[in-house]
């Protein structure tokens, strides 16, 4: 059985999948932003099986990266790191909002500290292959403007939505070639379509599915046997079927753009 990080796993569709993760019999480690409802978490948990509590704001890079250590340190097993924590678009008319950094808050979320704490917890990873990273994205896509990546012009809190998960599917697929042949696997998703999530709620739209109805898609990247190449590495999923993400997201030249907008952030 696996041991996996996934993030975000106090509400939505991380609570869902983390407790689908534990009743498999897998060992969750759930991160969560609140101290108290991770803690709660962790004990609903407990009585179903193997897990424990992490307490980070992805929303500062310097928690994000402590969060990697300490999990690190603690959980030298760790094979899954699941990137589902996000923020949504907001409330609609909504201004500009930015982290504890100065970074444009759904780039910073949605983006840097998945990149971040990827990065932190490779090296664990890669001890332990076969290996799965699961960044969860959404259909929802825009190329980022590698001259305003913070988007402090024309500010839309749906744009600035779709470009982060738009960076962040364009940086998966970058990352898996990187870690081709290293038993480590990585790939991006759409889990469903408006689910009923606070995320979509505060954006004023009517949920179309549940969080349930993500969770598959999730889980099959997860714990799914990649060996068997039904997943592979590098792939991008519309819940559980392979599906293309937006045409730019595959240019070489578009993601060696992100990549040298993305050092430049994570170094500010």
């Amino acid at each position: 059985m696996s041991t996996v990080l996934i993030t975000g796993a106090t509400s939505g569709l991380g609570r869902y999948v983390a407790f689908e993760l534990v009743r498999a019999g897998h060992r969750v480690l759930a991160h969560g932003r609140d101290a108290g409802r991770t803690e709660r978490l962790v004990e609903e948990l407990r009585t179903e099986g193997d897990a424990d509590g992490f307490v980070a704001d992805l929303a500062s890079l310097a928690q994000v990266r402590e969060l990697g250590a300490r999990v690190a340190a603690a959980r030298p097993d760790l094979d899954v790191l699941i990137n589902n924590a996000g923020v949504g678009a907001g409330s609609p008319g909504g201004g500009r909002e930015v982290s504890t950094d100065g970074h444009e808050l759904r780039l910073a979320v949605n983006y840097l500290a998945p990149v971040a704490l990827t990065r932190a917890l490779l090296p664990v990873l890669r001890q332990n292959t076969p290996a799965r990273i699961v960044n969860v994205g959404s259909g929802g896509q825009e190329p980022l403007d590698p001259d305003d990546p913070e988007m402090t012009r024309r500010y839309d809190g749906m744009s600035a939505y779709c470009r982060s998960k738009f960076a962040l599917a364009a940086h998966t697929f970058a990352l898996a070639e990187e870690l081709a042949g290293t038993g480590v696997a990585v790939n991006v998703l759409h889990p469903a379509t408006y689910m009923d999530t606070a995320m979509v709620r505060e954006a004023g739209v009517s949920p179309w599915n549940s969080v349930a109805d993500g969770a598959p898609g999730v889980l099959a990247l997860a714990t799914g046997d990649l060996e068997s190449g039904a997943a592979g590495t590098g792939g991008y999923f519309d819940g559980t079927r392979p599906a293309r993400a937006h045409e730019a997201a595959y240019d070489p030249r578009v993601r060696e753009r992100l990549a040298a907008v993305t050092e430049q952030l994570l170094t500010m």
